[in-house]
């Protein structure tokens, strides 16, 4: 019998890929969507769920299990992204950042974990952000969400060693994605002082996007990851200077690579 792997926001960019790609191999892939366009595309079997709705969560587990009686692999994809000054973003929307980004992958590991537990076996990799690793300028919101996703794995990972149930982070940098369609963006609003150096790194962060990598890397990376009999903690996928972005954090002075990140972002 084929692994049964279930992926979150399969319907576009990195979960679409890694999904189709995850397909060719082998496994059965089960994709969800908020709003799934059919039940199998490109050979993914499709569940409705909304990270927002707790209830749509346990639904889409529910009907998995009923027809594979299993859950090898959780893959915690789905997320939104979030621009703004911290001053200027709406409470509502840091909310459902953290609702969507945070919370609702905890739910998902959640409703499987009491699966994987009875298999005695199971795996769960938490798609992060290379953001998470630090503080980004009008970015602030979505590096705390996939932050606190980030320290979050590595709790569950000692707490989950007696079951025979590994989990991972996989922190992707910029990949060629329609990410930017379905971020929040806080208005630059005309009379804001934050006006110009928010405009500028807007500009950045889409130059870095279409830039970015294909999405194909991320899905070789799941790949090689769900393959690990013993998985590390972190991995991160992306261009050489984002990966060692973070490692420049651990060594220089904090306010020198303040001082770098604020050079990159134009500041």
């Amino acid at each position: 019998m084929s692994k049964v792997v279930f992926i979150t926001g399969a319907s576009s960019g990195i979960g679409k890929t890694t999904a189709e790609f995850l397909y060719k191999k082998g496994y059965t892939v089960y994709g969800s969507s908020r709003n799934p366009q059919a039940n199998v595309i490109n050979g993914i079997h499709f569940v409705t769920l909304d990270l927002a709705k707790p209830e749509t969560i346990q639904k889409a587990v529910e009907t998995i299990l009923q027809r594979e009686n299993r859950i090898d692999f959780l893959i915690n994809n789905a997320g939104r992204g979030i621009t703004g000054a911290l001053e200027e973003t709406p409470d509502e929307e840091i909310q459902k950042a953290f609702e969507i980004n945070y919370l609702g992958p905890i739910r998902v590991i959640k409703a499987v974990l009491p699966i994987m537990r009875k298999q005695q076996e199971g795996m769960i990799i938490n798609v992060t952000s290379v953001a998470g690793y630090m503080g980004l300028p009008f970015r602030g919101i979505y590096s705390a969400t996939k932050g606190a996703l980030e320290l979050t794995t590595e709790a569950f990972r000692m707490e989950l060693k007696p079951f025979n149930i590994k989990m991972t982070n996989i922190a992707p940098g910029d990949f060629v994605t329609n990410i930017a369609k379905g971020r929040y963006y806080t208005p630059v609003y005309e009379n804001s002082p934050y006006k110009e150096r928010y405009e500028r790194s807007l500009r950045e962060m889409d130059r870095d996007v279409n830039n970015g990598l294909p999405p194909i890397r991320m899905a070789k990376k799941v790949y090689h990851v769900m393959r690990q009999k013993h998985p590390t903690i972190h991995y991160k996928v992306g261009e050489f200077l984002q990966k060692i972005s973070i490692a420049l954090k651990h060594l220089l002075p904090d306010k020198i690579y303040e001082k770098l990140l604020m050079m990159y972002y134009k500041l």
